[in-house]
């Protein structure tokens, strides 16, 4: 195996040690043998130009040709990384990564990485994260089909900024560079770096570079890789995926009834009833989830910070939650009650009487579901044990009450 090494061009001031490296170039790889040498020296040339101290780490992610050999050939420091997978592989390289500025880049010799001086530039001017827009720069002829070049890539791109409120370029780039301590602020564990570099509110640009036809075959499944991309954003977003829809459903259901409330005489009428009731039940439980989702996005370090998230934080307690479901309950029992006891028309005909029974019904469901639903919640909420040295018992933290229990340990 060969040994780690580091260019000997003087480092500018980085504000560090000068025995240290000053630029990580990270490539992730599986069955590149054609192409890995050329980007390690590509890279090695790149950082050179930049005039930094710097290395270059080759991730096998379980190659079974000569790639291994010909990264360590070109003087690349070559780590394996045993699960496969595009971010497992990153996340293996910058762990070993020793410098303060991390490049990325495929090594299918797609990207040129003797542009390096350029796509770190900004760096120097204070932005932590740059990446490199293919669509702001040069596509050469044969590097991108036409489907991704006009509709996948903008497609999904537009998509990610709309849902993130991002104004990136090229949400699909593969070369990118960020310090040291950007990337410790994003605190990484899947994929999705421009979500996490708008979370953690870093400086970031953007930058032209050029995009070649890869060598080798490409190991990227049009639909297969655009569905998990597109699988990746709802999760990563549940006000799309489910607040909004869940507002939207839950207030069909009800202005549906009241739109509703006079219609009588026919069958029709009363399966319309019932159908806008079940709408606005389901809406409501979407939208639950919806809070459930964010509270553990929150809890892992994916959520991000708004003023809605706040106020329903503080405003949705459990003791709010019981007080409104039971509220819910005992208006909805009396509607049911007023209106058997009215008997003003009977039900099956689908009148008014009918629009209030069923929405007196809505209420008590609602009602008691809401009970199931806040305690649920306050469960969510709950921290994780204290990572004090405990061992005959576990603190529980209530993020609500502010208070705390120890369970003895048997």
């Amino acid at each position: 195996m060969t040994m780690r090494r580091a260019v000997t061009a003087p480092p500018i001031d980085l504000g560090r040690r000068k025995d240290l490296v000053d630029i990580s170039v990270v490539m992730p790889c599986l069955n590149e043998e054609g192409s890995v040498g050329i980007c390690v020296e590509k890279a090695w040339e790149g950082i050179r130009r930049s005039g930094l101290r710097g290395e270059v780490i080759v991730v096998d992610n379980g190659s079974s040709d000569g790639s291994v050999a010909r990264a360590e050939a070109a003087g690349a420091w070559v780590v394996h990384q045993a699960e496969r997978g595009y971010g497992n592989a990153y996340l293996k390289g910058f762990g070993a990564a020793q410098g303060r500025i991390i490049v990325m880049g495929d090594s299918d010799d797609s990207y040129d990485f003797t542009a390096i001086p350029d796509l770190i530039r900004p760096i120097a001017r204070g932005y932590q994260y740059v990446l490199g827009s293919r669509f702001s720069g040069e596509i050469r002829k044969g590097a991108m089909s036409w489907s991704h070049r006009y509709i996948g890539s903008p497609v999904l791109t537009t998509i990610l900024n709309v849902m993130f409120r991002l104004r990136v370029s090229d949400a699909h780039s593969g070369f990118r560079a960020l310090t040291r301590v950007a990337l410790d602020k994003m605190a990484l564990q899947c994929e999705g770096m421009e979500l996490k570099a708008a979370q953690a509110r870093l400086r970031t640009a953007e930058v032209p570079i050029t995009y070649s036809p890869r060598v080798g075959v490409s190991k990227l499944n049009a639909l297969k890789d655009g569905w998990r991309h597109v699988r990746f954003l709802l999760l990563l977003s549940p006000d799309y995926l489910f607040v909004i829809p869940g507002i939207v459903f839950t207030a069909l259901g009800f202005l549906g009834q009241l739109a509703l409330l006079a219609m009588s005489g026919s069958s029709v009428a009363l399966i319309g009833k019932v159908a806008l009731a079940l709408t606005a039940v389901s809406g409501s439980q979407v939208l639950i989830f919806g809070l459930f989702a964010k509270t553990h996005a929150k809890n892992v370090g994916l959520g991000t910070y708004s003023r809605v998230s706040e106020w329903v934080e503080k405003t949705f307690t459990l003791a709010h939650g019981m007080l409104v479901g039971t509220g819910l309950a005992i208006v909805g029992l009396g509607l049911v009650v007023s209106q058997l006891v009215a008997d003003r028309q009977p039900i099956a005909a689908g009148g008014p009487s009918a629009s209030l029974t069923i929405l007196g019904l809505t209420a008590i469901v609602l009602g008691g579901k809401l009970w199931f639903d806040v305690f649920f919640l306050a469960m969510v909420r709950l921290k994780r044990p204290s990572p004090l040295s405990m061992p005959l018992s576990v603190v529980i933290q209530d993020a609500e009450s502010d208070s705390s229990v120890v369970l003895e340990r048997a």
